[in-house]
């Protein structure tokens, strides 16, 4: 498809934006607005989200086409008073499916990643996830079911999307004249905010009157404070994307009769035991230590970060033609160095053995792009070798999980 292309300069975008803010930042003496850590997992998120939308993306596309073909209520037409129309109307589909996506456990899993971050900046932007977007893609479906032509849907979305990414800073304070008609950074920092007074408000993502309408719009008074009420304990990738249902799954097992174990899953995140999370956090060890110390190698993240947002870029720009067998592995190349980085930051020493398989992965690639498959077990057997000869593990976890002070 055509727009896969354009997709390629999504992430190049990205960082550019992020390097601005990030300069600005400094300039205006505001390095709060920055954490390391967090800063490394929402880009982690974000890569991760591109990367695996790249497959289903086309999916969406074809769902909008398949209902406007088939189910279109009305025939409408496309002219300026259509477009400002289906403006309103996306808001308004989103403004439900955001409130929604606080209000319901199965919907709060998926949008839950989003609000991890303790940071407000257009890193936090990225943190979106797949299944987070295929469940507003459902939401989404209305809309050429109402009759506005899928191609018209498409580009709305996509300066939605825009729009919602440049509200995510710090950088730009309170206008306070805009605030009555459209959603500001100011705004959208209270969505962010884990204060009591903050919580539940200002789901609109382009406009305000939406809030003003149905009773949930915060204006901002004291300074938020960005993130869960009850922060994560961990940078995993993976445990970032997945505890929720984790904490759903506990919650129905804890639930006795076919009502309770229905709102274990449809029922109000207010109403999560909230003892169920540590409980977990601690069972799959990922409760963090030291909090206080962090990575002083970090160069090694940043180069692993970089090498997947290029890989990424031209993975994009040549998806349509590259073999099923090239996809998987990129993929897989990708998703392996993000769970790496998770893992980097929280000093797990079983990531060395995650570079052995993905050297591994690299290694039986281009044996198997030059036919010679029948080999495979080579590099294995040279990697054993090479361990038991200079002791790699030791030397890679001295330098590379360095620790210093962070206060």
């Amino acid at each position: 498809m055509e727009h896969i292309n354009f997709l390629a300069f999504a992430m190049p975008a990205f960082f550019l934006f992020l390097f601005i803010e990030f300069k600005i930042a400094q300039r205006k003496k505001r390095p709060e607005i920055f954490n390391y850590e967090s800063s490394v997992s929402n880009i982690s998120i974000g890569i991760a989200e591109r990367l695996i939308n790249l497959f289903i993306t086309a999916s969406f596309y074809q769902a909008y086409y398949f209902i406007y073909n088939n189910y279109r209520f009305f025939d409408i037409p496309a002219n300026a008073f259509v477009w400002f129309a289906l403006i309103l109307a996306t808001d308004f589909v989103w403004y439900w499916y955001h409130r929604l996506g606080h209000e319901v456990n199965f919907f709060w899993a998926a949008h839950i990643v989003h609000h991890h971050s303790e940071e407000f900046n257009f890193s936090a932007a990225a943190r979106i996830t797949t299944f987070q977007a295929i469940i507003r893609t459902g939401f989404w479906c209305v809309l050429p079911y109402i009759g506005f032509h899928p191609t018209m849907v498409i580009t709305m979305l996509i300066v939605h999307g825009a729009y919602s990414f440049f509200t995510h800073t710090q950088l730009i304070g309170k206008i306070k004249w805009l605030e009555y008609v459209f959603v500001t950074p100011s705004v959208h920092g209270v969505h962010h905010a884990s204060d009591e007074k903050y919580l539940d408000k200002n789901y609109g993502d382009m406009f305000t009157f939406w809030d003003r309408l149905f009773g949930t719009f915060q204006t901002e008074e004291e300074k938020p404070k960005y993130g869960l009420t009850h922060p994560l304990k961990s940078y995993s990738f993976l445990w970032q994307h997945f505890h929720y249902y984790f904490e759903i799954y506990e919650l129905m097992k804890r639930s006795k009769g076919f009502k309770a174990k229905w709102k274990a899953v449809f029922g109000s995140p207010a109403h999560m035991d909230q003892d169920i999370r540590p409980i977990l956090e601690k069972r799959f060890l990922q409760d963090k230590a030291n909090p206080n110390q962090r990575l002083r190698f970090k160069n090694y993240l940043y180069i692993q970060l970089g090498i997947s947002t290029l890989l990424l870029t031209v993975f994009t720009y040549y998806f349509e033609f590259l073999s099923g067998f090239d996809k998987v592995f990129v993929l897989s190349i990708i998703l392996i160095t993000l769970i790496n980085c998770g893992a980097l930051l929280e000093q797990r020493k079983w990531i060395y053995y995650l570079e052995y398989a993905r050297i591994y992965m690299i290694a039986v690639y281009f044996l198997y792009e030059e036919g010679l498959m029948i080999f495979f077990f080579i590099p294995l057997g040279i990697m054993i070798f090479a361990e038991q000869l200079f002791s790699l593990s030791k030397r890679y976890q001295n330098v590379v999980l360095q620790l210093e002070s962070s206060e």
